[in-house]
């Protein structure tokens, strides 16, 4: 406990294949691109990254658990929707997010022009201020699977807190 607050921590990682195609995405944010994410749902690994930190850090299991990816329900769903079904989760466990660190790997496409929006898109789903929310892109420099323009990789980590009147 650090001044009446009790904290949690999680981290959260996904990956999805890349294929030619027509854009993808990523951090809630449609980015137009020659590429595609193949996933049941929309396949956006910064939200799905970010809903598994969320979980983890409310002993919550993870999205695969909550949304299946055999279940027809969850085809081509908006990926927000999961976050926001996550967030009621970490609401009713008594819990708020302090901030969140995302990263995300991968050649295509290029984020910084991005960036902005989707840390924006992400604080207001999260309901904190920008300035809680970072995100990082990194290349792999080339190499393995990422590096090849096979797939992409993201990890989030996200601190909470709740008061001690809190159910946690």
């Amino acid at each position: 406990m650090l001044d009446g607050l009790h904290f949690r921590i999680g981290h959260g990682f996904d990956s999805h294949r890349l294929e030619a195609g027509e854009g993808m995405t990523l951090g809630g944010v449609r980015i137009a691109c020659d590429w595609k994410l193949v996933a049941h749902s929309d396949g956006d690994a910064i939200i799905h990254a970010l809903c598994d930190a969320l979980l983890g850090a409310i002993g919550g299991g993870d999205i695969g658990r909550l949304f299946p990816d055999n279940d027809p329900r969850n085809k081509d769903v908006d990926s927000k929707v999961f976050l926001r079904e996550v967030m009621r989760r970490v609401h009713a466990a008594g819990f708020a997010v302090v901030n969140a660190d995302l990263t995300l790997i991968a050649q295509v496409p290029r984020m910084a022009p991005h960036a902005p929006a989707i840390v924006q898109t992400l604080a207001a789903e999260l309901g904190v201020d920008v300035s809680r929310v970072n995100l990082k892109a990194k290349t792999n420099e080339g190499m393995g699977h990422l590096g090849r323009r096979e797939g992409i990789a993201a990890h989030a980590v996200v601190l909470l807190h709740c008061s001690e009147k809190s159910k946690a």
